[in-house]
């Protein structure tokens, strides 16, 4: 918890400059004190912290710190790949169609280079070339488990002939969702065909990812 708070102290000096430890405290919904004891903490670590005294005090980081840290979880960096992905639609109806997909390409070549990898990945497993509209199937939740898991996915499980499939991406088309078969990867299946869903304990051996090595 509290690597937590000393991350998310350390991004908000870096991103908005000086704060006052009142403004630290409320926005971490700690006591003032906690925060200046974080304050040590991280001055203690060897990070620059300039503390100003006096009523336009505040604390801020000295030196034109930068650290290329960025402070997301790896189901957060997966999540930020997904809306990376999502279609531009509405950005093509205002004309930025490209600037925005230049925009996301930025931004993810900012990040370091172990985020940069979990993002890319997601782009990879989940992919969107149409508009998201009917309420989601919870197939689709077990599946993308399933794709990050490598586990080894029956289809059609309580029919009398079940499929068994290696699933590696998941894929919404303007038919709806399909996955991809690592057994077959050129016949997505639509979702709609998959029938009864049974996730196994069992793993494949997991394609290697295509090269983003982290820095």
């Amino acid at each position: 918890m509290r690597a937590s708070r000393l991350l998310r102290i350390l991004l908000v000096l870096q991103n908005r400059g000086r704060v006052t430890t009142l403004q630290l405290a409320t926005e971490l919904e700690v006591a003032r004190r906690t925060v200046m004891r974080d304050i040590d903490a991280l001055t203690e670590a060897g990070l620059p912290i300039v503390v100003h005294r006096g009523n336009a005090g505040g604390v801020e980081l000295g030196f034109n710190y930068q650290s290329r840290l960025i402070g997301l979880a790896e189901d957060e960096a997966e999540a930020l790949g997904v809306i990376l992905a999502l279609p531009k639609s509405l950005l093509a109806a205002l004309g930025i169609e490209s600037a925005g997909r230049l925009a996301c390409d930025k931004l993810v070549e900012s990040m370091p280079g172990i985020v940069r990898l979990r993002i890319r990945q997601a782009q990879r497993r989940f992919r969107f070339s149409a508009e998201l509209g009917d309420p989601p199937d919870l197939r689709v939740s077990a599946l993308a488990a399933a794709i990050r898991d490598s586990a080894i996915t029956r289809i059609h499980a309580k029919s009398a002939s079940p499929r068994t499939i290696h699933p590696i991406a998941l894929e919404f088309r303007p038919a709806g969702w399909a996955v991809i078969d690592a057994l077959e990867p050129r016949c997505p299946i639509p979702l709609n065909e998959c029938g009864d869903i049974n996730i196994s304990a069992r793993r494949f051996a997991a394609l290697p990812e295509i090269n983003d090595s982290p820095t």
